[in-house]
């Protein structure tokens, strides 16, 4: 049974078939509180790993990092064969960032923690402590959604991996300790963001070949539309241009949906989403509904949480099924201090490092090949981010790995390395969080995100 449309969203024509298109934002006709600023933001989105990366730490080399801060190339990066080496294809589009810290202890768990102040800046709750602590302030997500979305639109909250139970979700906060439940099915976000109600394949088909024109199946309401009194000039001129421009209204939009065969595979991965064997595909359907909805203009934010809070994904390298992930992290079986070691565990955590690059490659494959409604690269008006709540094997909080891709149509220094210079993260996500266009109430630069006893500021390094 499908959901419902959430009608506040978009504005939406009903063809004579049955069909429900979606419509491109017309300001006049929304509410007076709308942000103004919306159509020329950008968007951002965070990929979280779990369990930190294998670096340099008590005697294990470092297979993570770039080996020195400095200008990235297709061809340095792929000479040094470092996890981030799977990313050499968007040198030119990287800004790698080392010299980050969290910037307040855990309490009672150091996953819990780290996940609490991954995208937060926030201090850890007392109470709940352990395993089920929470942040204590929003998420960068958050302040994004609240500022450049068109109002009661949340971020794009997504997971792919199994839900344990343990800890779950540790990403998107709406406020202190409100955190905000992720959703693990494709299928599910598919049909909540996407679903066209009444659409046959068969018609679907038909707009993509261009054999039917959308305008004949909105006709009608275009009509209704351009009627209305309380359409503005500028708006009346932005749907009269429409009938030269809307034969396919995916793509015109920005807004091509899948294949046929793909929206396929979405469904019939929905009884097995959260299936171990299963995560890199979710992951990727996840990354693919997230470049989807930047492209349509859903939402300016989303996250993807890779596994839940301690990450027991069983991974598979060259055809092998690996030892629970958190054990390997700690290079012993056990979720705890004492066990036997895992033989080779240093190099699996490694290979399991470049599973998530791929799948974060993936990612910026799919923004690469959309396009924003003014032409661009998506990727050009996005920052993505791949980061971790740990960072390293030992619980560390200090230099977390912060891999961000897209410049944000220019504001930050791609093609890079850089030393943030042993400063907290808070300042990393001002950085962001500006690049992206949000602002103060004043509409001056942000520069305190996070905890109000944290230093205000910005990173200048990772600017253009």
């Amino acid at each position: 049974m499908r959901r419902p449309f959430e009608l506040n969203r978009r504005r939406f024509l009903i063809g004579t078939s049955g069909a429900v298109f979606a419509l491109r934002f017309l300001p006049s006709l929304a509410p007076r509180h709308a942000h103004a600023g919306a159509d020329s933001s950008s968007f951002f989105v965070a990929m979280r790993q779990a369990n930190g990366v294998q670096c340099a730490t008590e005697g294990e080399s470092d297979r993570f990092w770039p080996s020195a801060h400095g200008p990235l190339t297709t061809e340095g990066m792929l000479a040094e064969n470092r996890a981030v080496s799977e990313l050499a294809d968007y040198a030119a589009d990287l800004l790698i960032v080392s010299g980050t810290n969290f910037a307040f202890p855990g309490n009672g768990c150091g996953h819990s923690g780290g996940g609490n102040q991954c995208l937060t800046a926030a201090r850890v709750s007392d109470d709940p402590s352990g395993n089920a602590s929470l942040a204590m302030g929003e998420s960068v997500d958050n302040v994004i959604a609240r500022q450049l979305n068109q109002p009661g639109v949340d971020p794009l909250t997504l997971y792919a991996g199994r839900m344990s139970g343990y800890i779950d979700e540790v990403l998107s906060y709406r406020g202190p300790m409100d955190l905000r439940g992720a959703d693990p099915n494709p299928w599910t976000v598919f049909e909540r963001e996407f679903g066209l109600i009444g659409l046959s394949d068969q018609l679907i088909a038909q707009i993509r070949a261009r054999r039917t024109s959308v305008n004949d199946l909105v006709a009608e309401q275009m009509t209704g539309l351009l009627n209305n009194p309380r359409l503005s000039a500028l708006d009346r001129q932005r749907l009269e241009l429409h009938p030269s421009s809307i034969r396919d209204l995916e793509i015109d939009l920005s807004c091509e949906l899948p294949p046929p065969e793909e929206i396929a595979a979405i469904e019939a991965m929905s009884g097995g989403a959260q299936e171990n064997d299963n995560l890199e595909v979710v992951a990727r359907m996840q990354a693919d509904l997230i470049a989807l909805a930047f492209a349509c203009e859903r939402t300016h934010a989303a996250t993807l949480q890779i596994g839940d809070g301690n990450d027991g994904t069983e991974y598979t390298v060259a055809g092998q099924k690996l030892p629970n992930f958190h054990m390997i992290s700690h290079r012993i079986f056990s979720h705890g201090a004492e066990g036997d070691p895992i033989p080779g565990a240093e190099m699996m955590h490694h290979e399991i490092d470049r599973i998530h690059a791929r799948m974060f490659k993936h990612l910026l494959d799919r923004l690469a090949e959309r396009t924003t409604a003014t032409g661009e690269r998506l990727l050009d008006s996005t920052i993505a981010l791949w980061t971790n709540d740990l960072a390293n094997r030992y619980h560390g909080y200090n230099n977390v790995p912060q891999v961000l891709a897209g410049n944000a149509r220019g504001y930050l220094r791609t093609g890079h390395y850089i030393d943030a210079g042993n400063v907290t993260h808070n300042k990393f996500f001002n950085t962001i969080l500006n690049a992206v266009g949000c602002s103060k109430d004043d509409g001056s630069p942000i520069d305190d995100f996070g905890d109000d006893s944290l230093e205000p500021g910005e990173i200048d390094a990772m600017k253009a």
